[in-house]
Parts: C-alpha cells; structure tokens; sequence
C-alpha cells in the first residue's frame, strides 16, 4: 500500500493521536454540548490533521506555508476551547494539562515545519 508524504510526518501522526484522544474525551460531555462544544472541538481537532495533509500536497511553499498556518490556528482554537472546558468544570486539571502538552507540542512542530520548507536549498 502506498504511503502518502503527509503519514510519514511526525506532526501528522501527533495530531491524529490527538483528535482520538478529543473523540474519546468529548464523549463524556453533557448531552447538551453535543452540537456545541463537542462539536467545536471535534472540527478543531480535526483541522489540525487535515490542513496538515492539504498542505503537504501543495507545490509552492507559499500554499504549504498557508494550510501549516490554518493547522496551527486550529490547534490554537483547541486550546481554547480545552481551557472553557476546564473552566466549566467538562475536564479536569490532569486532562487539560495532557492535552495542552500536545497541542503545544504539534504547534511547535508545525513551525518548525513552516520554517523548513521556507528555507532556500544550498
């Protein structure tokens, strides 16, 4: 089976490791935050992986820049939305510390990402 560039990137599999934990998490919310901050985190947590894998198919560096960018703004909502979590009491301290080290682990990798394909070949 062919390996698309996108799965072999350390970020991408970051990112898809932290939209399962997401899923797995927002299934015990209320009933009632099903269409709202389940939601909402579900779609961030998503974007993260899928701007990934967009951007990795683009040629210039210009358009990767641009999705890594979008991957990175939504790892950003996420952690918004983890910290209302935590302040309504949806998550506790330990979950919220737990998914903050990933989000901030993926968007530093994304930078470092952007960094690197914007670096003129020797």
């Amino acid at each position: 089976m062919h390996q698309y560039g996108f799965e072999k990137l350390r970020v991408w599999q970051k990112s898809r490791e932290l939209t399962k934990h997401i899923y797995l998490i927002t299934k015990n919310y209320p009933a009632e935050e099903k269409f709202g901050l389940v939601s909402q985190m579900r779609r961030s947590a998503i974007s993260i992986s899928s701007n990934i894998a967009e951007g990795s198919s683009r040629k210039s560096t210009k358009d990767q820049s641009h999705f890594y960018n979008m991957a990175y703004s939504s790892g950003l909502e996420l952690l918004s939305q983890s910290i209302l979590s935590l302040d309504l009491q949806l998550i506790n301290e330990a979950t919220y510390k737990e998914l903050r080290e990933s989000i901030e682990q993926i968007t530093k990798q994304l930078n470092a990402l952007s960094k690197s394909i914007k670096k003129p070949i020797p």
